[in-house]
């Protein structure tokens, strides 16, 4: 029998495209923190961070495309690869699920036509096209170790032009210098953190926590269950159901049901819901979009900090949370999700 082969890569998002890397070469994953610049760095490497003890250093992958470097979002990612012992952070918009591409499903070379032009830089070994939209693979040893270039391209990091080849005015390395003071002071509260990770602390027992806004209020779960975060696209409205299924979604050919999960936790649903961002999780064989105010942050989080519901607090609904953290000035609810999904009457019945 002839059994297709596959491999598996990681999707994400960049400018709008999507690309994948190879699940081999992936290290790690989390919300990009403040980067602190190196100035005899190449101009891709945008600065590095402090992960728990070792100096990583971060790729502006707009740069190494030849493109120009645009404002770094809160909401942005860091992808850690590893080829030959060699590690970088690429930074990326937004990190989806991990897919297994079968080989024929993958173009491995495109003809542009050219005869006599260089074909490329071999960033890009292939182009997915059974996921619903192209997806461009990209060669992780290439991106770490091709250094030349035919020329320079005439760009600032901030996507400025340089005013003709050679000139002298000085490129800004400062990181992200368009955030606001908010954003900054989370850029840097994360940096801290990966840091801290190093001196001393005990990993053995530290939660993955995904921080979530709805209402103003801050909440976390477990980043585990979370497959994605992505954008609100059309609704479709279901009948006969209650109001906190909103309707369906289709997700890249996936049709994903959204929730409002507020009135599960006793929060006000009188306005809708801030912003536009959906969380797609996935638990057991459920998968299940829930609405969002905001992204927050990815932390990890020692049970020792996690304190019991406080009983002012109390209410009826005290089963779908796990106790209360500190988050920045705040304290965040630590949600229970699947007791949320799975016993908070949130299914999707259709019948009349």
């Amino acid at each position: 029998m002839n059994v297709s082969e596959h491999h598996s890569y990681l999707i994400f998002s960049l400018n709008g495209s999507r690309y994948g890397v190879t699940t081999q070469a992936v290290q790690e994953i989390f919300f990009l923190p403040a980067l602190t610049p190196i100035d005899e760095a190449p101009r891709d490497i945008v600065g590095v961070v402090n992960l728990r003890g070792e100096v990583l250093p971060v790729m502006d992958l707009n740069l190494r495309f030849f493109q120009r470097s645009l404002d770094y979002q809160i909401t942005d990612s860091i992808i850690v690869i590893e080829w030959q012992t060699v590690k970088i952070g690429l930074i990326v918009n937004q990190v989806h699920e991990v897919q297994d591409i079968p080989l024929e499903a993958i173009a491995p070379q495109i003809a542009y036509g050219r005869q006599n032009g260089s074909p490329s830089h071999h960033y890009i070994t292939g182009v997915a096209k059974n996921l619903g939209e192209l997806v461009m693979l990209l060669n992780p040893e290439q991106l770490i170790e091709y250094s030349g270039s035919p020329e320079t391209p005439p760009f600032e990091l901030n996507g400025t032009e340089i005013p003709g080849s050679g000139s002298s005015v000085q490129k800004d390395r400062r990181f992200c210098p368009h955030a606001t003071p908010e954003d900054m002071a989370l850029f840097q509260e994360r940096a801290e953190n990966l840091m801290k990770l190093s001196e001393g602390e005990d990993f053995t027992g530290l939660m993955p926590i995904a921080v979530i806004g709805l209402n103003d209020e801050y909440f976390g779960l477990d980043l585990n269950v979370v497959r994605e975060f992505t954008d609100i696209r059309d609704i479709t409205p279901i009948p006969c159901c209650p109001s906190r299924i909103i309707g369906n979604m289709n997700l890249r050919g996936e049709i994903v049901t959204l929730i409002d999960i507020r009135e599960s936790l006793n929060l006000p649903i009188t306005r809708a819901i801030g912003g536009t961002k959906v969380m797609v999780v996935h638990i057991d064989e459920l998968v299940a979009g829930i609405a969002i105010q905001e992204v927050c942050d990815v932390m990890y989080l020692h049970p020792s900090k996690i304190a019991p519901v406080p009983a002012a607090i109390h209410s009826a609904n005290d089963e779908y949370l796990r106790g209360t953290a500190p988050y920045r000035e705040k304290m965040m609810s630590l949600l229970d999700l699947p007791k949320i999904l799975i016993q908070g009457e949130l299914e999707v019945n259709e019948e009349p």
